[in-house]
């Protein structure tokens, strides 16, 4: 198994400096020696001969479980080294049976029809909220921050975030919002108090209802503001302004084309549409094993060409901005506030394997977002085109 492994890293790592650690002692060295130092070791023969058969999920698990151990670095070091080196996105040759059984199983039975829509979204959401609470900013913004200065706080570049999104929307006072994926609130509440806009947020999620209730009552908006549990598909009414924030990821591919025609039926011609969406630059035709069993079943990050392809003769895209950069440090923000509460993560009583879960979740997404194999897509729609057109706002 030590030659295998060998041979296998051999091949794919060229870049960076990695050293690994077998579970039998044996201490091997990959690549040309640059950038960050990056010490591994296999604490079992078992969670090695697991990760060589099947990394994408079994990595994740043997860190969850303490048996694969970053002694230098961090996990997210570790991806950055191996996505760079197209390692974890390329099946090893006895690992290619298993990923075509992934891609035949996906295209079989993901099509996230609303009853498997309502269940992804209370695995993920319908947990203790003091979990969020703990790591996430005060607002309970659960998607990429908008760094303008690179000395912001998470508060400020949350803050940030959501100013710079309803500049792009052109909002005028009393027009009609709808937040698609509304989370608790926090974008739909900041729209209707800045720009005293009538706003109506659907959510899958019964805790994020609540919760965007209940944050509506206290701030005194429920006149002008209406959060639901409602699925996307079934929305009927017409608005000036649609907005998704972070949700695209969970709608999946066979139903890219849906989405963007219920927006369509729902937007005014004189409208605007403004998507936020992780994307990735490698089509991905089964969903990522270790995300889907323990973080979010059915999510899927989208490649920019079919979003395109989706938006086909529905809209015109009047801006298109990367803010991929800006994510490594919203997710090193909340690692950093997990870091800080553990003590009270672990009161709440989810044990050491919880915190590791999280902090691959964390760090890893941070790693594919340093080697740039994931972005941050804010994509401008209208209908028809404005009179003068669009400004772009950066």
């Amino acid at each position: 198994m030590d030659r295998l492994i060998k041979l296998a890293l051999s091949s794919i790592v060229r870049r960076g400096s990695l050293e690994l650690t077998t579970a039998s002692g044996a201490k091997f060295s990959f690549g040309d020696g640059t950038g960050k130092p990056v010490e591994v070791r296999f604490a079992t023969a078992a969670a090695q001969r697991a990760i060589m058969l099947d990394p994408e999920l079994r990595l994740g698990e043997a860190y969850m479980d303490g048996t694969f151990i970053v002694e230098r670095g961090t996990i997210s070091d570790f991806l950055e080294v191996m996505l760079q080196n197209m390692g974890l996105r390329r099946a090893m040759p006895f690992a290619k049976a298993l990923v075509f059984l992934r891609k035949v199983k996906h295209a079989l039975f993901q099509w996230n029809i609303r009853s498997v829509a309502r269940k992804n979204a209370k695995h993920h959401y319908d947990v203790d909220f003091r979990i969020y609470r703990l790591f996430l900013d005060p607002d309970l913004q659960y998607s990429c921050a908008y760094y303008e200065k690179n000395d912001y706080t998470l508060e400020q570049a949350q803050a940030a975030k959501k100013r710079h999104i309803a500049a792009k929307l052109l909002l005028k006072p009393g027009q009609r919002i709808l937040d698609i994926g509304c989370g608790w609130g926090g974008m739909g509440l900041y729209l209707a108090r800045s720009n005293e806009a009538r706003v109506t947020g659907v959510t899958l999620s019964k805790e994020q209802l609540a919760v965007a209730r209940a944050r509506t009552a206290d701030e005194g908006l429920t006149e002008t503001v209406d959060f639901r549990l409602q699925d996307y598909r079934d929305v009927s009414e017409r608005y000036d302004r649609i907005v998704s924030v972070g949700m695209f990821e969970h709608v999946g591919p066979k139903n890219y084309r849906t989405y963007m025609q219920v927006v369509n039926r729902c937007l005014k011609d004189d409208g605007l549409f403004l998507l936020h969406t992780i994307g990735t630059n490698t089509r991905k035709l089964a969903v990522d094993p270790w995300t889907n069993k323990y973080i979010f079943p059915g999510g899927v990050l989208p490649v920019f060409h079919q979003i395109d392809a989706a938006a086909e003769g529905l809209f015109i895209m009047e801006d298109l901005h990367n803010l991929g950069t800006h994510y490594d440090p919203t997710l090193m923000a909340w690692m950093a506030n997990v870091d800080r509460h553990r003590a009270e993560i672990s009161a709440l009583g989810y044990d050491e394997r919880f915190y590791r879960m999280w902090r691959y979740f964390l760090l890893g997404a941070a790693g594919s977002d340093r080697a740039r194999r994931n972005q941050l897509w804010q994509i401008v729609y209208s209908k028809r085109g404005l009179d003068g057109g669009y400004t772009a706002i950066r």
